[in-house]
C-alpha cells in the first residue's frame, strides 16, 4: 500500500508539472492570438486567442484539481477528490459550447454584412507559428499522458489538438484568400475570415458536447456500462464456481476513480472462517482488476435475501 501511495504521489507531481508547462504555453498563445487578431483586424484570430485563454483558465483549474486528487481524502471528503475531475470537464465543456455558439453567430452576422478583409500577412504569420507550436505540444503531451496514464493530461492533450486544428484551418483559409487576390474570384476574399470562423465553430462543437455528456454522466453517477458488464461477468463466474445463490453489484465512476459495491448471497448453511471470506474477496478483486488508490471496492457476504 505504501508503494502504491508513493507511485500515486509521484504521478501527481509529474502531472502537475506537465500542466504547469501547458498553462504557460497556452497563456503565451492566447496573448499572441488576441494581439495578432486585433492588429490584423481578424475576429477569427481573436476567437482563437479567446479559445486559448479559456484553455488557460481551465488548465489552471485542472492543475489545482490534480494536486487535490494526488492527496488522500480528509474528514470532509473521505473518498478523496476524484469527483472534482468530471466537474472541471463539465465546466470547460459548458463554457466552450457557449463561446463556440457566440462565435458562430458573430461569423454569420459578418457574412450577412458582406464580410471584411483582415491583414492577411499578419494573419498568416500568426497561424503558421501557432500551428507548429500546437502540434508539437500535442504530440509531446500525448506521449506523457500515455506514460503516466493521466485523465487530466489527456484532457489537456485534446485541447492542444483542438487548438492545432483551429489554427491549421485558419492557415489554410488565409493562404487560400491570398491566392485569390488578383483573380476573378477576388470578391470572395472578404468572406474568408467569417466563413472559416463559422466552419470552425461547426467542427469544434461536437467535441465539447461529447465531453459534457460524459462528464455529466459521471456527476449524475450514471452506471458506466463497460465497468458494469465486467463486474457482472466476474460475479456470475464466481457464484457458479463457489455455489453461491445470487449477487447484486453497483458501480459508478468519478474521473479516474471507480466505485464498486458487491453483495453476495450465500447458502444459509454456509460456514466459513474469516480467512476464507477474505480469500474470496481477494479472488473477486483480482478478477475485476485495476487495484490501486483509484479503485474503491466493497464486498460483503450475507445469507439474508433482504440484504441484496
Amino acid at each position: 500500500m505504501a508503494r502504491l501511495e508513493r507511485v500515486m504521489r509521484l504521478r501527481g507531481e509529474l502531472e502537475a508539472r506537465l500542466l504547469q508547462f501547458s498553462l504557460g504555453a497556452t497563456l503565451l498563445i492566447a496573448a499572441l492570438g488576441i494581439l495578432f487578431g486585433l492588429l490584423a483586424r481578424s475576429p477569427a484570430i481573436v476567437f482563437d486567442g479567446l479559445f486559448s485563454l479559456l484553455d488557460a483558465a481551465v488548465t489552471w483549474l485542472t492543475l489545482r484539481v490534480a494536486r487535490l486528487v494526488a492527496n488522500e481524502g480528509d474528514a470532509r471528503f473521505q473518498y478523496g477528490y476524484w469527483h472534482l475531475e468530471p466537474l472541471v470537464i463539465a465546466l470547460r465543456a459548458t463554457v466552450l459550447i457557449f463561446l463556440v455558439a457566440y462565435a458562430f453567430l458573430s461569423a454569420v452576422n459578418g457574412i450577412l454584412k458582406g464580410g471584411y478583409a483582415p491583414a492577411f500577412g499578419l494573419a498568416l504569420a500568426y497561424a503558421g507559428l501557432v500551428t507548429a507550436i500546437s502540434f508539437g505540444l500535442w504530440w509531446w503531451l500525448r506521449r506523457q499522458a500515455e506514460r503516466i496514464d493521466s485523465g487530466l493530461v489527456r484532457l489537456d492533450v485534446k485541447a492542444w489538438l483542438m487548438a492545432a486544428l483551429v489554427t491549421t484551418a485558419l492557415l489554410l483559409a488565409f493562404a487560400a484568400a491570398l491566392a485569390l487576390d488578383g483573380t476573378a474570384a477576388a470578391w470572395l476574399i472578404p468572406y474568408a475570415d467569417p466563413a472559416v470562423l463559422a466552419l470552425l465553430c461547426l467542427l469544434l462543437l461536437p467535441m465539447p458536447l461529447r465531453e459534457a455528456r460524459q462528464a455529466f454522466a459521471e456527476i449524475l453517477q450514471i452506471c458506466p456500462a463497460e465497468l458494469d458488464q465486467t463486474v457482472r461477468a466476474v460475479m456470475q463466474a464466481f457464484i457458479a464456481r463457489h455455489g453461491c445463490v445470487d449477487f447484486r453489484s453497483y458501480v459508478s465512476r468519478a474521473g479516474r476513480a471507480r466505485f464498486i459495491e458487491i453483495t453476495v448471497l450465500v447458502p444459509t448453511d454456509l460456514s466459513l472462517p474469516v480467512t476464507a471470506i477474505d480469500a474470496m474477496r481477494a479472488e473477486i478483486g483480482a478478477a475485476i482488476g485495476g487495484a490501486g488508490p483509484e479503485r474503491w471496492l466493497t464486498i460483503s457476504f450475507t445469507a439474508d435475501p433482504a440484504q441484496l
